[in-house]
């Protein structure tokens, strides 16, 4: 697709001959990566099991990236899938974001914050 912009790679940091991984240009967190399917779906469900493995692979290998350029203390690793869960790019990509002690006051329930009351449990 055309105007979709995940399907025009640009500055990758890593791929496979599946995906590719690149950095948020809207970062929540120093080192925050996506990582994308190279073949235009919308869904994680659309994912044939080569390509969730090849995603998946990036994924570890973003990981052991950040471990040594970023040394983050924690991770969250997530999936918007629809506009009710906030999905804004209609091309899967998965969000690997890299979490520092003291960058939340309470960090408890990470992304079960993504629902207004709900992280805190």
């Amino acid at each position: 697709m055309k105007e979709c912009i995940f399907c025009r790679q640009q500055e990758v940091l890593f791929e496979n001959a599946l995906a590719y991984a690149i950095f948020d240009k809207y970062p929540v967190a120093s080192g925050h990566i996506l990582v994308i399917p190279k073949r235009h779906q919308e869904t994680i469900f659309e994912s044939t099991d080569e390509e969730i493995a090849a995603i998946f692979s990036l994924v570890r290998k973003v990981k052991d990236f950040l471990v040594s350029e970023y040394n983050p203390d924690g991770y969250n690793i997530g999936i918007n899938t629809g506009r009710a869960a906030g999905q804004s790019i209609k091309h899967l990509h998965i969000h690997i974001i890299p979490r520092y002690s003291g960058d939340h006051k309470m960090p408890k329930g990470g992304v079960r914050g993504v629902i207004p009351g709900k992280q805190s449990y």
